[in-house]
């Protein structure tokens, strides 16, 4: 049994912002990650930019240059992997908890790591800050679970030349079009609203207007994907239904946190879908369990909760540690 004062889950950019803020306090606490340092942005698309500017995605006081005005995936990726190193936050990637039992002294937390090897933790407290990139909206039809289809876009090149079908309407959705269509992709975006959404990004939304005006993308409003077949989709629009050629789909659905997980650890939810905590803590129901970032989100919204917003719960959480006594600085 290891012996730790607090355990953060999850190296995210929320998780990293957390650790530099109990630090602050006094307390070095163990950052476990069940991959590596920030996995959710090296799951983002290659190329991809971020909407908000880099001093809006800062922690630990740690300036973020960039040379465009908005920062790239690869920019934030080193962005953290540095601030990690600056800070000497303690992390243990590559390693999953499977579960956390309250003790007499707090709270037990079992984990794994990449070799199958077994640990058991104890902590006086728990931070979750997990994020939700291993569980992604399913569609719930017929052959979603065929190799074709998948729920991330990583880059465009692999699909030069076939027919894709996008299911989703969101930025992610229209940016991965916009790629497929530039390397010679075929491309449906399949959504169920009646219009463009409004959160699309204003300077990008002129643009998958004229391709689609243009005939170069099809988009398919108030229409949704029924059955997913090896070499075609059926789909149900306002017009009846129709069955496209396909090679792949990606499914831009969006993700939601491991709502199980945290019901396991006896944090319970609230009608609006969310963990119940309290906003000026982050304390969840069970008194010492705490939670950071994205995980606090709706089941159905995950995208509520941004690195802008979510990076600043460590310092609320590490408040209120002080006002426990806990810490030295």
């Amino acid at each position: 049994m290891i012996k730790e004062h607090t355990i953060i889950i999850g190296a995210g950019p929320c998780g990293l912002a957390a650790g530099i803020s109990l630090q602050r306090i006094g307390i070095k606490p163990l950052i476990i990650e069940k991959r590596n340092i920030v996995h959710s942005i090296s799951q983002y698309p290659t190329y991809m930019t971020f909407f908000s500017t880099a001093e809006r995605l800062e922690i630990g006081d740690i300036p973020f240059t960039t040379a465009n005005d908005k920062p790239t995936r690869l920019e934030a990726l080193n962005y953290y992997r540095t601030a990690a190193q600056r800070h000497q936050l303690r992390i243990q990637p590559f390693t999953t908890v499977t579960g956390i039992v309250k003790s007499q002294n707090g709270f037990i937390v079992n984990a794994v790591n990449q070799y199958n090897e077994a640990t058991q933790y104890e902590a006086k407290y728990v931070i979750v800050s997990t994020g939700y990139f291993d569980h992604p909206n399913m569609l719930g039809i017929p052959g979603e679970e065929l190799p074709k289809v998948s729920h991330f876009f990583r880059e465009a090149h692999p699909y030069t030349g076939l027919d894709v079908a996008i299911i989703g309407g969101s930025n992610s959705s229209i940016d991965a079009a916009l790629e497929l269509e530039r390397i010679g992709a075929r491309v449906t975006i399949v959504y169920r609203g009646e219009q463009y959404s409004p959160s699309i990004k204003p300077w990008v939304r002129p643009i998958i207007e004229s391709k689609v005006n243009n005939g170069l993308i099809n988009m398919l409003f108030s229409s949704r994907v029924q059955r997913i077949n090896n070499r075609s989709i059926e789909v149900a629009t306002p017009e009846g239904k129709l069955e496209l050629a396909n090679d792949f789909v990606l499914a831009l659905t969006g993700f939601h946190p491991d709502h199980q997980f945290l019901t396991a650890a006896g944090v319970t939810f609230e009608p609006a879908g969310h963990p119940t905590y309290n906003e000026e803590t982050m304390e969840s129901n069970v008194a010492g369990i705490y939670l950071a970032g994205v995980v606090v989100s709706r089941k159905e919204d995950a995208n509520e909760i941004f690195i802008e917003s979510g990076r600043f719960h460590g310092d609320k959480i590490a408040a209120h540690l002080r006002s426990l006594g806990e810490g030295s600085a």
